[in-house]
């Protein structure tokens, strides 16, 4: 008896011993086209590493001391009071204590943490998971007026025009997914009566609260619909949240609809399906998407400046896919950059051919900028996807030359469409109010641009280590005093201390610290073309356009135009009971991890206990 249990035993052992667990990244691995359920398997395979969770909230916690706004966003100012309530610091305590079931979960914990700041300037990114795969919906949503003033969800008319172009190989898992009698082109224009069994207004307010990157909240709300910019490759669609997710966390979306034309209606249920970033390195199983997507690159971490033949902090092309701009290179010292970022990329979908403008264009267009002539032949429209992309040089000379041409053409009003600019270079977004403008007190020496930074203990240690031991020769460090004014306008001295003394605030009942006020950083060595002697358009001849989704440097020329000039905005889109705001944030010169670690190492106080130990 002893002999056949023994005998039993081992026979379990061995059965158990020959059952291979099934990898769920290998399910995914070298496809293009996915579920979101498999993708979401794979990604959730993976346990949390302690010694990694421990570094990620020690270094967010020590970078957050640079950024501006940390006590502000607790409470924030009216009229954003209601929509920004967020208290970082004790969000990561909690998340630091926090067990999770997978390295994922606590992925989506600390970026929605940092989401609920609703400011596009400070983003988590983990290249694990955000560029990998995005998730997609073919029918992108679009919110409509009819002639009594009455709004409603719609698909979008041109959804199926889209979707033919961009996913031709996909388009039949969608379509088998629909009733027989139902064609997935004849869902273009239908009203969407409701989403998940409730009025679609609960689902755009849900999404409101998750997207973050804008205060506002009617520009949050409008980023769950389809939209458009223009951009390095022409004009491109934006599907807007409900049909694209940077992450998979639906698997499907159950609508009841009525078509165009039609008395009755449908209840259609459609899958998301997650195609795979191109920049994506290719995989086979857990290990090798964890060994070729996860480990840092190039720009992941700063560099000492002293010890690398590379002139500026780098950036990684993670960063740089996020960035609401088209890529970048910049010396800090001439190119001040204030960009937002988000989970989602730049979009690259094209728009339909019957959404393009049909009106002539103007010559003097440049990568992100692009010049037309309404057919009254006095109004003149500058589409302004980005205030960045091409190098400045060539933007300022393509901004001035273009809205040369429209006067000549007999332009006397113009338009300025800013709908999706993430912002960019911030003297470019100066440069567009003074030759709009022309010289005038509101304009000279800067259109009201003046700034502060936050002035932390670590702060002070990088200028003091700049102006003591001479370790930024090349002026290539953000705390270089050589790189600012006073508020006179008046240069700093090479050892001027002048992160010191702090001014002291208490801030929602935290104490702050602040530098004292900077001046402008623009003019004159910062325009590389020489603005006109006048302004080219009258203030009151000129009208602001975006659909909210206006931010950083793109704030910073909408506000001051608003402000110091009085010119007029319009808001596209957005619910008629909310109110709609003509910028979402705005922010001084933008920086990442890797470049606050740049100047960290390049002054020598990586070992300092107010660093972290980066992995």
């Amino acid at each position: 008896m002893i002999t056949t249990t023994v005998l039993f035993s081992i026979v379990v052992f061995v059965a158990l011993a020959s059952i291979a667990i099934p990898d769920p990244c290998a399910t995914i691995g070298g496809q293009k086209w996915v579920s979101p359920q498999d993708l979401r398997a794979c990604y959730t395979s993976f346990a949390v590493d302690p010694s990694i969770k421990e570094n990620i909230v020690d270094v967010i916690n020590k970078t957050l001391a640079f950024h501006t706004s940390v006590n502000y966003e607790i409470a924030a100012p009216e009229p954003f009071t209601e929509f920004v309530h967020e208290d970082l610091l004790k969000d990561l305590a909690r998340i630091s204590s926090q067990s999770y079931p997978s390295d994922y979960d606590l992925h989506l914990d600390v970026s929605r943490t940092l989401k609920r700041l609703n400011d596009g300037h400070c983003v988590w990114i983990n290249s694990c998971y955000v560029p990998l795969f995005l998730n997609f919906l073919p029918i992108p949503l679009v919110l409509l007026t009819d002639s009594d003033g009455a709004q409603s969800v719609h698909i979008a008319p041109e959804a199926f025009a889209v979707t033919s172009a961009e996913f031709l190989d996909e388009i039949d898992v969608w379509q088998e997914a629909l009733p027989p009698a139902i064609q997935l082109q004849t869902l273009d224009g239908a009203k969407v009566l409701s989403i998940e069994g409730q009025n679609p207004s609960v689902a755009v307010d849900a999404n409101a609260l998750i997207t973050g990157s804008f205060q506002p909240l009617g520009t949050r709300q409008n980023s769950f619909f389809s939209s458009y910019q223009f951009g390095d490759n022409g004009w491109t669609y934006i599907m807007g949240d409900f049909a694209q997710q940077s992450l998979p966390l639906n698997d499907s979306v159950t609508l009841v609809v009525q078509r165009v034309s039609e008395s009755t209606t449908d209840t259609i249920k459609l899958p998301y399906r997650a195609r795979i970033n191109p920049a994506t390195v290719s995989f086979t199983d857990s290990a090798s998407y964890r060994a070729k997507n996860c480990l840092p690159i190039l720009g992941t971490n700063g560099v000492d400046l002293n010890e690398t033949t590379v002139s500026a902090a780098p950036l990684s092309e993670t960063v740089m896919k996020f960035q609401q701009q088209p890529p970048i290179l910049k010396t800090f010292t001439k190119e001040r950059v204030n960009v937002m970022l988000n989970t989602i990329p730049l979009s690259d979908v094209a728009l339909p051919p019957s959404l393009v403008p049909n009106v002539p264009v103007v010559s003097g267009g440049f990568g992100s900028g692009q010049f037309y002539m309404l057919s009254d032949n006095k109004t003149g429209v500058f589409a302004l996807g980005s205030f960045g992309g091409d190098t400045i040089d060539t933007m300022m000379s393509g901004m001035l030359q273009g809205l040369i041409n429209l006067k000549s053409l007999g332009a006397t009003q113009l338009i300025v469409d800013v709908s999706n600019n993430g912002g960019g270079f911030i003297c470019a977004a100066e440069f567009l109010h003074r030759i709009i403008i022309g010289p005038k007190n509101t304009t000279v020496p800067q259109a009201g641009l003046d700034t502060e930074t936050r002035d932390g203990p670590l702060a002070r240690l990088i200028v003091q280590q700049i102006i003591q031991n001479d370790v930024d020769p090349t002026q290539a460090l953000l705390y270089n005093p050589l790189n600012w004014n006073n508020a006179s306008n008046v240069a700093f001295a090479a050892d001027n201390d002048w992160l010191l003394p702090p001014v002291d605030l208490t801030i929602n009942g935290h104490a702050d610290a602040f530098s004292q006020r900077l001046g402008q950083e623009c003019q004159p060595n910062g325009f590389t073309t020489m603005p006109p002697d006048e302004g080219l358009f009258p203030a009151s001849n000129v009208v602001i356009v975006s659909n909210g989704r206006c931010a950083s440097s793109c704030s910073l020329f909408s506000i001051t135009m608003v402000k110091e000039e009085g010119v007029k905005t319009v808001v596209l889109g957005g619910r008629s009971d909310v109110q709609q705001a003509y910028c979402g944030t705005v922010g001084g010169q933008s920086t990442v991890f890797s470049e606050i670690d740049t100047e960290v190492k390049t002054a020598k106080l990586k070992n300092n206990s107010l660093v972290s130990a980066t992995r």
